[in-house]
């Protein structure tokens, strides 16, 4: 007997279940529900999407220069590594 003669037949039954998304009670698949879950996890990490300040937020060219001069130089204190692994341990303290 041709072995082609059983694969094809095995290889549709298995793969028949792979072709349907959902369930009966899930519906039909529409498209533009598609990426869902991406969308709400994205909305979750959005704390405020349109803040409200009291005050203009202001920015300084020439302390934005100086700070990156420090950096270049090397006068920058490193920040010290949190080892302590608990919340105890925030702040510096």
């Amino acid at each position: 007997m041709n072995i082609k003669l059983l694969i094809l037949p095995a290889a549709a039954v298995l793969t028949g279940g792979c072709s349907y998304y959902g369930s009966q009670e899930a519906g039909p698949f529409d498209p533009a529900a598609f990426g869902e879950a991406n969308r709400q996890a994205y909305a979750a990490m959005i704390i405020n999407p349109d803040p409200v300040y009291e005050e203009d937020m202001t920015s300084s060219a020439e302390v934005a220069s100086d700070a990156v001069d420090a950096y270049r130089a090397g006068e920058v204190e490193e920040p010290k590594a949190n080892t302590g692994g608990g919340l105890d341990n925030i702040g510096g303290t």
